[in-house]
């Protein structure tokens, strides 16, 4: 079935400005990606040991196996739209999402998600770099036991960290680093091994349980059955938005991938291996490994780290963790370090180029000391349910503003020049009707993350925040024309 897109209006040709563009904002002369690297891409997001826990985490909700399934299936299928939309605009125009949001927030004005969304990944980059170098200590550690002193932070430790988790991060940084650097290329290549990786240490070490508790010990409800009936309907979808808000970043960050793809056939396709089958496979494997934790070890252990790190054999630790450690890195620089620089380099393209807008990001992961953050439950708790209020609005107005505003509608030429009669110069370059939908659905989806009560519609803030958003955006554009 072919698909209708609305024809380009035939504009004058106009000059890039240089304060708007550099060879990394500019649209892209060659699109290369396929369908099975936006499938790596996603194997690399989803197989990590945030994805571990996060799947397996669904399974302890008191929800019976069929419902968790259901949750799971409409979750990830609520991603797998969302992200096709998002990938739409940057795959035909090329260019990443700091630039194509020039489109609704003004030339200009596009350097407010630009920064919020940057700032925003360079907590998660931090936070990511840490659970990769905690994998890494575990190898230390069976390798050189008389490394244990240096893990302890009462003895050796300098802000919150050890000695030994000093070394580990800042190794991993540096890797991170050096890959980054080097280009995107290199990127894709990095990833096209990360996912497949993790999936064969994945049904290595499934296979190794069920030989030591075998068939019979599986037992895909981890937690106690405690919600049946209409009863259940609540915290399903409580699931559902957990699993839509650990995709958030990556949702809204997809331009800066989908923007190397071929076509928007070969993005849908990877979107579909990457995201329905890839995640619902890797949960499944998630709770076999977990739920074979509790015959073989005495206890339910959700951590695939530290499920490595139980068995006997230096072999399995050392080949496990530094696959967990790998994948994490992969996630880590797709994820939280591709889309800062583009984010940064965005704010002054001729100073500030898409590798200094990475080591940017790179240097504050460390300032803001993420292993503190991460140590903090309730602080973990309100940062994701914030970051949700704040993500959702921006995704909405994007959505909207190129769907329902402009009907797929995209003027590439006026995304780069600063001529008052440009499409997108607005108002001395920002859109106030963009900003103020921003605004007000930050405002109204933060409420229930501050007052107290209201827990239980917090957890929705990307919903809430999205959809007031992309309503706000559409009224308020409309009623200009």
């Amino acid at each position: 079935m072919t698909e209708t897109v609305r024809p380009t209006p035939i504009v004058p040709k106009r000059a890039r400005d240089p304060r708007l563009t550099n060879s990394d904002l500019a649209p892209l002369r060659e699109q290369t990606w396929g369908t099975y690297d936006i499938f790596a891409f996603w194997m690399s997001d989803v197989h990590s040991v945030g994805g571990y826990v996060t799947a397996g985490s669904l399974f302890l909700l008191g929800l019976d196996p069929v419902q968790v399934l259901i949750s799971l299936l409409v979750g990830i299928a609520v991603v797998y739209l969302f992200c096709d939309l998002v990938a739409r605009p940057s795959q035909a125009a090329g260019v990443p999402y700091p630039v194509i949001c020039r489109s609704a927030f003004g030339v200009f004005g596009a350097n407010i998600p630009a920064v919020i969304r940057g700032l925003i990944a360079v907590a998660w980059y931090g936070i990511q770099t840490y659970l990769a170098s905690a994998a890494l200590d575990v190898v230390l550690l069976k390798l050189f036991p008389a490394l244990t002193p240096l893990a302890d932070v009462s003895q050796h430790g300098f802000l919150g960290l050890s000695l030994l988790g000093w070394f580990s991060f800042v190794l991993l940084w540096l890797v991170q680093a050096a890959v980054f650097w080097t280009g995107m290329e290199t990127i894709r290549r990095f990833i096209d091994f990360c996912g497949p990786a993790v999936y064969v240490v994945m049904f290595l070490l499934a296979g190794f349980l069920v030989a030591r508790a075998g068939w019979g010990a599986i037992d895909l409800n981890l937690g106690q059955v405690r919600y049946t009936g209409w009863q259940a309907v609540p915290v399903m979808l409580g699931a559902v938005a957990l699993v839509v808000s650990y995709f958030s970043g990556p949702m809204l960050n997809f331009g800066d991938i989908s923007r190397y793809g071929r076509s928007m056939t070969a993005v849908r396709r990877g979107n579909l291996l990457g995201l329905p089958v890839n995640f619902l496979l890797f949960s499944l494997l998630v709770v076999v490994t977990a739920a074979l934790t509790v015959p073989v070890f005495g206890e339910l252990i959700t951590d695939p780290v530290a499920t490595v790190a139980r068995i006997d054999s230096t072999t399995a630790i050392l080949l496990g963790a530094l696959t967990f450690a790998v994948a994490t890195v992969g996630i880590n620089i797709v994820a939280n370090f591709i889309s800062p620089a583009f984010d940064f380099s965005h704010v002054n393209p001729q100073r500030i180029s898409w590798r200094a807008g990475g080591m940017i990001a790179a240097v504050g992961s460390v300032l803001i000391t993420p292993w503190n953050l991460y140590n903090s439950p309730e602080v973990i708790h309100y940062t994701l349910e914030t970051l949700g209020a704040f993500i959702g609005p921006l995704f909405g107005v994007l959505i909207a503003d190129y769907y329902l505003v402009r009907r797929r509608q995209v003027v590439v030429e006026d995304l780069f020049t600063l001529s008052p009669d440009g499409l997108y110069w607005y108002r001395k370059g920002f859109n106030q009707r963009a900003i103020a939908a921003t605004v007000l659905g930050a405002a109204i989806a933060v409420v229930p993350v501050l007052v107290p009560g209201m827990t239980e519609l917090a957890q929705y803030s990307w919903f809430i925040g999205m959809g007031v958003g992309l309503v706000a955006h559409t009224a308020l554009s409309w009623r200009r024309r």
